[in-house]
């Protein structure tokens, strides 16, 4: 008794470790609070600080699979220990190129250590998602929120422990840089995971009222078979309905919608060879709405489906849209009050743009929290597409940039980031679901990563178009050099028309998504009636 309380509290110990360690992987978000006043001194243009910005978010998402790989194999103290590393090798430069002044460092080298940021952001969070869900593998839900809504509100804790510092850019560079590697290193050695278990425990959930268990038709037969003896030991898989489609899993698989960066999950090193118990066959167990319980495409094989470039391009829009505005939330917040006041001090200006930040963060929070759980009521209780929350998550970002091409004073600019923020987190909420129900949950680590190259390509382009046009707007001091932009929205408003009509295109594929869903909902479901028939007959 006393060695199982001991394990339990190892266990509970090990997921307060890797909720601070995510508390530290969501900086990249607070890039906007200090860019501004990084640009200005360093001098460089709008262009250049979108540039070093997106090399960032390169980071964070094209090195999910390798990483994802790393953790996979290794366990998630390397993925925590690499990003350690990658911090210090980003954050530390970037405080010392500001601290240089202009000239000292070159784009190509700022680029570089923002890349790093992102690697370090991504790495790490893979190993705390990964020791929670190992520690709790019957309740990886519950597990894996704490580091989720740690990472969603690391902007707002880093933004909010920077009020106790001198307010200046130089101090909160330092703040990150020190913050990012003493979180990860305090809780390193109190994140453990546990053995392999050798057994399978079968706990009750639920979804559509009860989760059922389901074999195939041959297993079934071999366990109702009068000449079989004992039944055989098969391993088994959980399938559980969604809007009338099912989403399979075994026992050593992950749940889908666990994280943004679900690559990190294992597929196979979750439980060990573990011998499961074997599962009465019902008569109520019908498969006729589940799809197969061995579906898994992955890699190459995603590229013929019309499901893939959907969601692939459903992702690369919305994210694409939400990172152009925390990447430049800061630019917008200064042009707006400059254009208001051009005396407006610059500690004030940095002031509003750690508002805003905390509030994309604790948005981002409240809308993945939204999203999972309203996905889970949209199926269990109204038996619905989760594509409907993924629709809602594109009307908020249609609301976002419509306020944000109609807002010229900078205190109404609560609603963009508010709007940005919320949308962004429902979308990152309820897509690795989706992913793993249209591809089967077995290559789950592989088709996100995948999934995630899309916001690398969407982000760069938005990004730097907004920086095109801001440049185009802003006036150079020719003896300070520095860059303004006193026009308001004015030095922004293209931009925004563009992600304007890439919110539209959201909306109009989150429906099609939607009838498509259903459609193939329909055919799944009158195969299997014919499939029963069929089995009456003989």
């Amino acid at each position: 008794m006393a060695a199982s309380l001991d394990h339990k509290k190892t266990r509970l110990i090990s997921v307060v470790a890797a909720t601070a360690i995510a508390l530290a992987c969501g900086t990249n978000y607070v890039y906007s609070a200090w860019a501004p006043q990084f640009a200005q001194k360093l001098k460089l243009s709008s262009t250049q600080t979108n540039l070093v910005g997106t090399f960032g978010n390169l980071g964070m998402y094209a090195t999910g699979i390798p990483s994802g790989m790393l953790v996979d194999a290794r366990g998630p103290r390397w993925g925590v220990a690499l990003g350690m590393v990658f911090f210090a090798a980003g954050y530390y430069p970037i405080a010392k190129a500001f601290d240089a002044g202009p000239g000292e460092y070159s784009i190509a080298s700022l680029c570089l250590f923002s890349f790093f940021t992102g690697a370090g952001s991504c790495s790490a969070f893979n190993g705390s998602i990964k020791a929670a869900a190992l520690n709790f593998p019957d309740h990886r839900g519950t597990a894996t929120a704490f580091p989720l809504a740690a990472f969603g509100l690391s902007a707002f804790f880093f933004s909010t422990l920077a009020l106790a510092l001198p307010h200046d850019t130089s101090h909160f560079l330092l703040l990150l840089a020190t913050g990012t590697v003493v979180l990860p290193a305090l809780s390193f050695f109190f994140l453990r995971t546990p053995p392999a278990r050798s057994s399978y425990e079968q706990l009750p959930q639920h979804e559509s009222q009860r989760l059922q268990r389901t074999r195939s038709a041959d297993d079934r037969a071999q366990l109702n078979n009068p000449y079989t003896g004992t039944p055989q030991k098969q391993p088994t898989s959980t399938t559980i309905p969604s809007s009338g489609t099912s989403e399979s899993y075994t026992d050593d698989d992950p749940m889908p919608n666990e994280s943004e960066d679900a690559s990190l999950l294992s597929n196979t090193s979750t439980s060990g060879p573990g011998t499961p118990r074997p599962v009465e066959a019902k008569a109520s167990d019908s498969p006729a709405d589940a799809p197969p319980p061995d579906l898994d495409v992955r890699g190459m094989a995603l590229l013929p489906h019309r499901e893939f470039w959907i969601l692939f391009a459903l992702l690369g829009l919305m994210c694409g849209i939400g990172l152009m505005t925390i990447n430049n939330i800061g630019g917008v917040a200064q042009s707006l009050w400059l254009s208001v006041d051009p005396e407006t001090p610059d500690s004030f200006i940095a002031n509003r743009q750690v508002l805003h930040v905390s509030i994309l963060s604790v948005m981002s929070f409240s809308g993945r929290l939204t999203s999972g759980i309203g996905s889970d009521v949209l199926v269990k209780r109204y038996t619905m597409s989760r594509f409907w929350c993924l629709f809602a998550s594109s009307v908020v970002f249609t609301c976002a940039q419509i306020a944000a091409l109609t807002i010229t004073h900078p205190t109404l600019l609560v609603l963009v980031s508010g709007f940005t923020g919320f949308g962004y987190g429902m979308l990152f909420g309820v897509f690795p679901s989706l992913v793993a129900h249209t591809f089967g949950v077995h290559g789950l680590s592989q088709n996100w990563g995948t999934m995630t190259l899309a916001p690398v390509i969407s982000g760069n382009i938005f990004n730097l178009i907004f920086g095109r046009i801001y440049d185009a707007r802003s006036v150079v001091d020719d003896k300070t050099g520095d860059r303004e932009c006193l026009e308001g929205k004015s030095c922004y408003e293209g931009a925004y028309y563009l992600t304007l009509v890439a919110s539209l295109g959201a909306i109009v594929l989150c429906l099609y998504s939607i009838w498509h869903d259903n459609a193939m909902t329909g055919r799944r479901t009158e195969k299997g009636r014919g499939k029963d028939r069929r089995h009456v007959v003989d």
